[in-house]
């Protein structure tokens, strides 16, 4: 099963995902994707790492900023992970997403993060677990200013309706409040 569970910055996403994989499984993979560039950062993932150390589901966690489809490629490919860790947390897609731009900014970005996101629809369309993956809605503010920016945030748009559409779930988390959006959509 393939959960996308969306929304704003500091919504609930996390809380609720890390939740939601305790009611789904009984051990967890938690694949962090955001590299800690300072201070501010290091106390973010600390709060995240402590908030899971303190729950009673137990996780191991994996760091991989860029080869996210090969991560979870090699997971599926041993059928003992995929029993004994039942849920695999990715946190989160815009972070991925975030990386592959800046590490493809000057060639043709858009070409690499399509093939990434491909890889990465490919290996989730029929993974044999339970994988939820956090990211974010970016397109709600403003235009972005500068170029860079405003390829982001359509890239962003981009992946979260290809990663929604092979989803079992979608969530959107408001106010701490998660909401399925997927059996609720209007269908032609």
């Amino acid at each position: 099963m393939v959960v996308l569970i969306t929304g704003g910055a500091r919504s609930g996403k996390s809380t609720f995902a890390e939740k939601y994989a305790a009611h789904l499984g009984t051990a967890g993979i938690y694949i962090a994707t955001s590299p800690v560039f300072d201070e501010e950062l290091r106390e973010r993932v600390n709060h995240h790492q402590l908030r899971r150390e303190q729950s009673s589901f137990a996780w191991k966690t994996v760091e991989e900023p860029h080869l996210l489809a090969d991560v979870l490629q090699s997971f599926k490919s041993r059928a003992d992970v995929v029993a004994k860790e039942s849920v695999i947390l990715v946190d989160c897609l815009i972070l991925w997403l975030s990386n592959l731009l800046l590490q493809a900014e000057k060639d043709n970005p858009m070409e690499h993060i399509m093939e990434k996101l491909a890889e990465l629809l490919a290996v989730l369309e029929d993974y044999p677990g339970t994988v939820l993956l956090v990211t974010n809605e970016v397109g709600d503010g403003i235009v972005p200013e500068y170029p860079l920016g405003r390829l982001f945030r359509d890239l962003a748009g981009l992946m979260n309706q290809r990663v929604a559409s092979i989803s079992d779930q979608v969530f959107l988390v408001t106010a701490g409040i998660p909401v399925e959006l997927k059996s609720r959509a209007f269908r032609f």
